[in-house]
């Protein structure tokens, strides 16, 4: 009786320890940046600012600011941001300002070469303008803006990897093979 007690005992110690050890295995084979990581990211270094529209018919200057990421959660392997954009619009019947609060989808890449992560064919997906009388403008101006943001993200990454801010990152960038898409988070995972 004393050794079957000892034996399971033993038993139960090495799948302690096996668990254990596997689950410290992610940080040896993946790299994980939550939301809250982007979105601090994209707070510094995502500056949106641009004039658009139709010259002499309906022209805005849009600022976009406040941008926050939603990983995988409204679509797979899809990033959604929200933020709020400031317009100064200028038509055949004078100028006025609006606000408006914006949802984009984007599909995440990582570009090895760079150690960064863009997000590719950025669309407007909804939108909510304040006053709402300028809701028409706004939706005759939101194909340049479509257009202008899916350009600016293209060529703008999300988040850059940066051996200064974390030696983990220095490493990412040498073993990074691909991005993956999860609830809350991107993963890019070990060659």
């Amino acid at each position: 009786m004393k050794n079957l007690i000892l034996a399971w005992l033993r038993l139960l110690f090495s799948c302690v320890l096996a668990s254990s050890l596997l689950s410290g295995c992610n940080n040896l084979t993946q790299y994980t940046l939550s939301e809250q990581d982007v979105n601090a990211y994209l707070q510094k270094h995502n500056d949106f600012s641009k004039n658009i529209g139709i010259p002499g018919l309906a022209n805005a200057h849009i600022v976009v600011s406040s941008l926050a990421s939603e990983i995988g959660r409204a679509e797979p392997d899809k990033v959604r941001l929200s933020g709020n954009a400031r317009l100064n619009i200028d038509t055949l019947f004078g100028s006025q300002q609006a606000d408006a609060k914006l949802t984009l989808q984007a599909q995440p890449y990582y570009d090895k070469s760079q150690g960064a992560i863009y997000l590719k064919d950025m669309r407007l997906v909804d939108y909510q303008v304040r006053p709402a009388d300028l809701d028409t403008t706004f939706r005759a101006l939101s194909p340049y803006l479509d257009q202008s943001l899916k350009s600016y993200f293209d060529n703008t990454p999300a988040y850059v990897l940066d051996a200064n801010r974390n030696k983990n990152e220095a490493m990412v960038k040498k073993l990074a093979q691909g991005l993956e898409v999860r609830p809350g988070k991107l993963v890019i995972p070990f060659g």
